[in-house]
């Protein structure tokens, strides 16, 4: 089996870490739950010495630029690289369809500076296979969570979809392209049912028993502008690809079998 390093070993790159050691492979990372400390150069480069493959999950500057690639890119030539990025990188689609031909902020030059964006080039440019993602869930991090807790939010915004997959489809799709050596380029690992948010608490609701919440315009829930700015995007993402080219099937299609599991 092949020798993995990690770079940020968080909720989804633990999963992934945790499913390749049951398969043999040789796994390190970096980042609080990792065996490396991101700034030992002398230990990070030794491990990279020895890698076969390279996964980073770690995410852009918010002024910009990739730690991974400003620190250690000299060191990733010739290695097989993976990334894990984000369907932001495709900016508000008013709804429509994207897939891996839709060209991203950074490739379209739409005049705003996108952090995400310019990594996800930046690592394509590099020769990574490139996973764009949308809204995480899983084990606790759902919906089923948020109502728990009386965090679930319902905005009044008619026209706004969104795709989401869990954390376990995400692991399954990484370690199809790295098993399978897949090609170099961007792959879309989302569920089959692009839907609003509300459609996801309500369901949530109806499972725990519960009233779902109330209602609000943006301007009465008053989110954060990271929050909001998630809001104002509004598009339906296509893995079609990822399924003809890595022989990827979601274990969990829609969020009603992914919160049936959660449940």
């Amino acid at each position: 089996m092949g020798k993995l390093l990690i770079f940020g070993l968080g909720y989804t790159a633990s999963r992934i870490a945790a499913e390749l050691r049951t398969r043999g492979w040789d796994v390190r990372a970096t980042g609080s739950a990792g065996d490396l400390p991101f700034a030992d150069r002398a230990a990070v480069a030794a491990a990279l010495d020895e890698a076969t493959h390279i996964l980073s999950s770690v995410p852009p500057e918010r002024a910009g630029g990739d730690p991974v690639l400003e620190t250690y890119g000299a060191a990733l030539e010739g290695k097989a690289l993976f990334y894990l990025s984000s369907t932001g990188v495709y900016g508000d689609r008013q709804g429509a369809w994207v897939d891996e031909a839709t060209p991203t902020i950074a490739q379209s030059g739409e005049g705003r500076r996108n952090a995400r964006a310019d990594a996800d080039l930046a690592w394509l440019d590099m020769g990574a296979r490139v996973f764009r993602l949308p809204g995480i869930y899983g084990p606790g991090r759902s919906a089923l969570d948020r109502v728990r807790e009386g965090k679930a939010r319902r905005i009044d915004l008619p026209d706004q979809v969104f795709s989401r997959v869990h954390v376990e489809d995400i692991a399954s799709g990484v370690i199809a392209a790295l098993e399978r050596g897949a090609p170099a380029g961007a792959y879309n690992l989302g569920d089959d049912l692009p839907c609003s948010g509300n459609e996801v608490t309500e369901h949530a609701c109806r499972l725990l028993g519960l009233e779902p919440p109330p209602l609000e315009s943006l301007e009465e829930a008053n989110l954060s502008e990271m929050a909001r700015g998630f809001y104002m995007e509004n598009r339906r993402v296509a893995n079609g690809k990822a399924k003809r080219v890595l022989g990827w099937v979601p274990r969990y299609p829609t969020y009603v079998e992914g919160l049936a599991s959660l449940l």
